[in-house]
This record gives structure tokens, sequence and C-alpha cells, in this order.
């Protein structure tokens, strides 16, 4: 239990109500804002201390369209999911409102008091841990996380569950536990104990002090609305930029040989990617015209459409802004596609964010720490990352760029952008840069591959999927 509880007094339900509706309306109209948050609300604790009756209560002093509550039951944590992957697209946007009356910390106590398969205490709080800095990443994001444990004794419980009416007795079963049982029930509080330090405990004996005590503690994260972070506290070091960014080998592939190292390569990266157990992200970033679309091609020539799911990544959508920018990669990841390509990635946010002044310097400086807990999470989710640079020489772009303008069926492929982008060569290779030096990790390395040769550009992300898959 946090040891700086927030206390609150009995309010008339009139006030409170009018400014819960206040505060709500500024959170909602904060959207687009410097000052724009959204809010999300984890809710667990034991059975029958008033949960549901709090949100209820909540949802009658609030305006009831601009609070949305998700409640589902408990799931077993997976080796091959990762915790947050059900439910990052019930994260709210700027202005929102969300409860969650399922959330990971339900799925990771269900997963603990499971009987067949118990989790161990350093599982259990490796959990935590990892569940504390996804919330570090969406605060930072301006989702404003906060979490409620309601609380009852046992003598409490066992009285409540001799009064409830038959028909609703459905509706509670949390954890899937035998709340008759006083074993679970002191496994379950003890286990709380190790993850609850930076809740806000309410004791459900008193309903009335129950629901205003959690009204008020709502009123109060809502009335929050401070304006957003932009200064910079620390000197930024500007990483040395590789050679091979620098001066990309022009080392060409002879017309034969690439033929027959294709054939064998293609059918030996899809058969790696087919029957590997473990899923696999294929993420593609490099300069215009470096051959993103043609090594794709060659990445799938050998699989049947409906292994693989393409994403091609432009500039976010409106909708996209308003929540943490890793969202929309989260949500692409949600329908558990076993092969996922990505043109173009969440390293936007270091290279063209960054240098377009799309996101601020917190913002981008801030990112690749978040970048890195977000791959660690896959892998330890068993999912293979293979993430690929595509380096091309400035002259070479060029003159793929003309022969884009000269070709009647590639001319879809060049626009004034590209041309403009050209301008800010440097700052990309700047960009590049530090973004190796920060997100080259044993678990998710970078492929840095010359593109000047076409050929050998192909032949060397094939050869580079197989090294990530340990099929080579």
């Amino acid at each position: 239990m946090s040891t700086q509880q927030p206390t609150f007094e009995l309010r008339s339900e009139e006030e409170l109500s009018l400014d819960l509706i206040e505060a709500q309306y500024a959170l909602k109209d904060s959207q687009d804002k410097k000052n724009a948050k959204s809010v999300l609300i984890l809710v667990s604790g034991i059975e029958l201390a008033g949960k549901g009756e709090a949100v209820k209560q909540l949802r009658e002093w609030l305006d009831p369209r601009y609070l949305k509550v998700k409640a589902d039951a408990p799931k077993l944590l997976s080796a091959d999911e990762t915790f947050w992957q059900s439910y990052t697209r019930f994260i709210p946007a700027e202005g929102q409102i969300v409860v969650m009356f399922g959330n990971w910390y339900s799925d990771l106590l269900s997963t603990a008091m499971h009987v067949a398969k118990p989790l161990d205490e350093t599982l259990f709080d490796a959990y935590v841990e990892q569940m504390r800095s996804f919330e570090h990443d969406l605060q930072n994001n301006n989702v404003h996380v906060i979490k409620v444990w309601f609380d009852l004794s046992w003598k409490s419980l066992q009285k409540r569950l001799d009064q409830i009416d038959a028909s609703e007795r459905h509706w509670h079963k949390l954890h899937g536990l035998d709340w008759r049982n006083k074993k679970q029930y002191d496994t379950l509080q003890s286990l709380s104990q190790r993850f609850t330090d930076d809740w806000y405990v309410i004791d459900g004996e008193d309903a009335e002090r129950r629901d205003q005590c959690f009204a008020q503690y709502i009123l109060q994260t809502l009335q929050e609305l401070p304006v957003h972070q932009t200064k910079v506290t620390e000197k930024w070091q500007q990483a040395k930029i590789p050679n091979e960014l620098l001066e990309p080998s022009k080392q060409v592939l002879d017309k034969d040989q690439y033929k027959d190292e294709l054939s064998k390569l293609t059918k030996k990266v899809a058969d790696a990617l087919r029957y590997d157990d473990r899923k696999v992200i294929v993420a593609l970033e490099g300069m215009d015209a470096a051959g993103k679309g043609g090594a794709i091609k060659r990445i799938v020539k050998k699989l049947d459409p409906r292994e693989y799911e393409i994403h091609t990544i432009g500039a976010p959508e409106r909708y996209e802004l308003r929540r943490p920018y890793l969202w929309r990669f989260w949500n692409k990841l949600n329908d558990g596609e076993k092969i996922t390509i990505f043109d173009r990635t969440w390293y936007g946010r270091v290279l063209v964010e960054r240098i377009e002044e799309y996101a601020t310097t917190v913002e981008w400086q801030r990112a690749y720490d978040e970048i890195n807990r977000f791959e660690q999470s896959l892998v330890d989710s068993q999912t293979i990352v293979v993430k690929i640079w595509l380096a091309i020489s400035k002259d070479e772009q060029a003159v793929r760029f003309k022969e884009r303008e000269e070709t009647p069926h590639k001319r879809f492929k060049i626009t004034p952008e590209d041309w403009r982008n050209r301008e800010k060569w440097d700052d990309y290779l700047d960009a590049a840069a530090d973004m190796f030096e920060r997100t080259n990790t044993d678990y998710a390395p970078w492929y840095v591959i010359a593109t000047d040769d076409k050929n050998t550009a192909r032949i060397e992300v094939l050869k580079a999927i197989l090294k990530q898959l340990k099929a080579d």
C-alpha cells in the first residue's frame, strides 16, 4: 500500500457531480492542445468490495457518454503474447476517459493463482516491472494512468457472499477464485502487496465513503492539466556517422550468380519464416529509392499471400496523433499474423518526425528507450524482430529519382516531397547514426545493407533475415 494515500472528506453529491462534469469537459476540450491528455483508470481488488458500484456511481456523476468502461474476464498471460497486446486498442485518445475492469494486473493475478501453472515470485515481479515501464511510457505520451485497488476484509467478504442474490453470482468470478477459501483470499492479498504500492487503495466497507473517495480521486486527476514538457535537461551527444552510410559499398553481383542465389535464398527464407514457431517482424528503413519495395517482393516471393501482412507506413492520421505514437504499431500486431513486414516503421519518430520537427525534442530523445522496451517485449514474447536499413549513396539516389520521372510506370514513385527530402540528406544521416547507436541491441540488432547495386542488396536482405532467424 502506498505511504502517500490521499484522504478525502464526504461532499455534497450535487457539488461533486458539478465539479466532475466541469473537469470532464475541460479534459475533453484539451484535445489537440499543449495540455492535452487522456485518463486510463485500472480497477482491481477483492470481489464484492464495490468496484462495479463505484464505477456505476461515477458514471452517474459524470456525463456517461464520455466515460468508456471495458470489462472482460481475466485471462492467463501467455509466453507468446505481450501482456499489453489485447489492451492497446482501448488506450484512450486525448480528452477521453477509459475504465478497465479487466486489465494486465487482473491477468497477472489470474495467472499467479492458476493451480496448474502458478507463477514463481521472480517472474511475477518481472511482470510487474514490465507493466510499470509500459505505464511510464503511456504517462510520457500523455496518457494519465491511475490504478485503484478496492479492498475488503475476509469477514466482510463472507458476509456479502451470504447476502448476494443468486442471479448476480455469475458476475462475481474475478480471477476464477473460490471466495469462500481463506487460503486463496490470503494468497491474493499477499500477491497484491507486491504491486499496489503505487495504487490508490480504497476500503470497500462503507459504500458512501468508497464511492466518494473513488470519484474524488478521479476528480483530482481530471483537474490536473499541465502543459506538456518541452524543455530538454541534458545536452544531446550526436553519434558519429558510420562509414557504411557515408560510403555504401558499390559491390556488383554477377547477374547469373544473382539468379542462382535468389532462387535458393527465397525458398530458404520462405521455409524459415513458415516453419519457425515464433512470429517474425521484418522492419525496413532507409532513404527514399533505396529499394524497400524490391526487397519486400523478394522476401515474399515464395510465400502464400495468406501467410504474411505488409504495412506501408506514412504520416499518422489525425486520430492516431491523439494517442501514444506507438499505438498505431501496437494495433497492427493485434491480429497476431505470424509474419509481418513493415515498409517504414516506428523509427519514423527519431527520423522524419525529428528532422521535420513533428515531434518535440523531448519526445524524440525519449523515444529511443521507449522503442527498445517495445522491441524487448516483442522478443520476450517469442517474436523475432529483423531490422534492416537500406543504405544508398546520394548520387545513386539522384539517378533513380530521374529514372522514375522518365519511366511512365514508375512516375507514381516520385514526388516533389522526395526531392525536398534530399535537401536534408545530412540531417537524415545524423538521425540514422543516433538511431543505430541507441537502438542496436543484442535482441534486435540493425543490419545495414548497401543498395547501390540492387541485386546485391536483395540477396543481402534475405541473408540478414536468415541470420536473425539463425537459419543461415
